[in-house]
C-alpha cells in the first residue's frame, strides 16, 4: 500500500532545501513513500526539486508585492482562487495521507485545502519570527516544527516541537580536506585567507557592490573572495574575476565552498543560518531588508546577542563591514569564540526529528 504524501513550499532556497531534506528522510524511513511536491510556477523550486529526484506541480500563485506593482496585485485574488481550485484537484488526485508545508506562497492553498478535507497538516517554520502563511495556517496544523525556543508567542504551544531546521545532506559531509582542491578548481590559492560572500539564492546587489567597491582592500590585505552573485547579476559582476576574486552565479557545491572559507558573509535567512551553525565558521550576517516582517534582522540579532555572529545592517555596509572583517582576522581568540558559539546552536538531526514524528502519526492513521 502506497504512502502518498505532499510537501509544499518554495520561492527561495530557505523554503526549498528544508523541504527536500525532509523528503529525503521520509523516503528513507517510510516504506512505499510516494512524495509529490507542490510549488509556485516560475520559482526556483520548479528546477531544484526535480534535480533531487522528486515530481513537482506548480501553482499560479504569488504574494502581495511590497514594491507597488498594480497589475500583479490586481491579479492576486484571482491567483488565490485559481490556486485553491488547483490544490483541491491535486489533493483529490494524489490522495495524500499527510501534507507538510515549509512556507512560501504555494504552501498556503495546499495546506488550507488539505485541512478542510480533514487531512493532517504539518508545518515546518524556519524563522524566529514566523511568516504570515504559517501563522494563518497554524490553527489547522497537527504539529508545528520550529527552530527556536519561545515560539509559543505565535503558535499553540501544545502543537510545537523544537526540531531545528533541516539542512542539506551535502552540508553534513563538509570536510577541511576539500579546501585546497576546491580552491584550485576555481583558480584560487590555498594559502590566502578566503572570504565567502553569499547573497542568498537570488543574489544580493548590495553585497555584490561591496565586493566591487573594495577590490583594493582585498588586494592590500592578501584576501581572496568567492562571491555568489546570483544569476540575474552574473553578466555585470563576472568582469570582477581575477586571481583573487571568483564570481559565481550560483554555488552548487556549497559544502566545498564552506570548507574553503575563513570568514562567511551572508544573508540571514533561517535555513542558511542552520547550515552555518553546523559549519561553525566565523560569520557576518547582512540581513535583507526586503523580507516579510523584517525576519532576517530578527534572526541575525538573535545570534549576535548570543555572541555567535557579527551582523551589519545593509545601509551600514560601506562604513562598517571592512572594519569587522579586520576585527575577525586579527584575533584568533575572537575567531575561535565566534566559531564555538555558533557551533553550539547546531541541530543536525532536525529532519530525523520531524520525520520520526510524522512516521508515528502515519502508523496511527493507517
Amino acid at each position: 500500500m502506497s504512502n502518498n504524501l505532499i510537501i509544499s513550499g518554495g520561492g527561495t532556497g530557505g523554503h526549498i532545501y528544508p523541504a527536500i531534506s525532509i523528503a529525503n528522510q521520509l523516503s528513507k524511513k517510510i516504506s512505499n513513500c510516494n512524495i509529490l511536491f507542490v510549488g509556485a510556477k516560475n520559482k526556483m523550486e520548479m528546477k531544484k526539486v526535480p534535480q533531487n529526484g522528486y515530481k513537482i506541480i506548480g501553482l499560479w500563485i504569488s504574494g502581495f508585492q511590497r514594491k507597488f506593482n498594480l497589475f500583479s496585485n490586481i491579479l492576486l485574488p484571482f491567483k488565490i482562487i485559481f490556486s485553491l481550485i488547483h490544490s483541491l484537484i491535486i489533493i483529490l488526485k494524489h490522495k495524500p495521507k499527510i501534507v507538510v508545508g515549509t512556507g512560501g506562497y504555494a504552501s498556503g492553498p495546499v495546506m488550507y485545502i488539505a485541512s478542510i478535507l480533514g487531512i493532517p497538516v504539518f508545518i515546518q517554520e524556519q524563522n524566529s519570527y514566523p511568516g504570515l502563511t504559517n501563522r494563518i495556517l497554524s490553527k489547522y496544523a497537527t504539529k508545528i516544527f520550529v527552530a527556536y525556543d519561545g515560539m509559543d508567542k505565535y503558535f499553540n504551544g501544545s502543537k510545537i516541537i523544537v526540531s531545528g531546521n533541516p539542512i542539506r545532506k551535502s552540508i553534513k559531509n563538509i570536510s577541511v580536506k576539500n579546501k585546497s582542491d576546491y580552491l584550485s578548481s576555481i583558480d584560487l590559492k590555498s594559502d590566502l585567507k578566503t572570504i565567502l560572500v553569499l547573497g542568498g539564492s537570488l543574489g544580493a546587489y548590495q553585497l555584490n557592490e561591496f565586493v566591487n567597491k573594495n577590490l583594493d582592500f582585498f588586494k592590500k590585505n592578501n584576501l581572496q573572495v568567492i562571491l555568489q552573485c546570483g544569476s540575474r547579476y552574473s553578466d555585470k559582476y563576472k568582469l570582477l574575476n581575477n586571481n583573487q576574486i571568483k564570481v559565481l552565479p550560483f554555488i552548487e557545491e556549497m559544502d566545498k565552498a564552506f570548507s574553503a572559507a575563513d570568514i562567511i558573509i551572508s544573508r540571514s535567512g533561517a535555513s542558511i543560518i542552520s547550515e552555518l551553525c553546523f559549519v561553525g565558521k566565523p560569520v557576518i550576517f547582512i540581513p535583507s531588508p526586503n523580507v516579510a516582517e523584517d525576519h532576517q534582522t530578527k534572526n541575525a540579532k538573535k545570534l549576535y546577542d548570543l555572541g555567535a555572529a557579527e551582523y551589519v545592517e545593509e545601509d551600514e555596509i560601506d562604513y562598517k563591514l571592512t572594519s569587522i572583517i579586520n576585527k575577525i582576522l586579527v584575533s584568533e581568540i575572537y575567531r575561535h569564540s565566534l566559531s564555538e558559539n555558533i557551533s553550539s546552536l547546531s541541530k543536525p538531526d532536525a529532519s530525523k526529528i520531524i520525520v520520526n514524528e510524522i512516521k508515528m502519526y502515519l502508523k496511527w492513521i493507517i
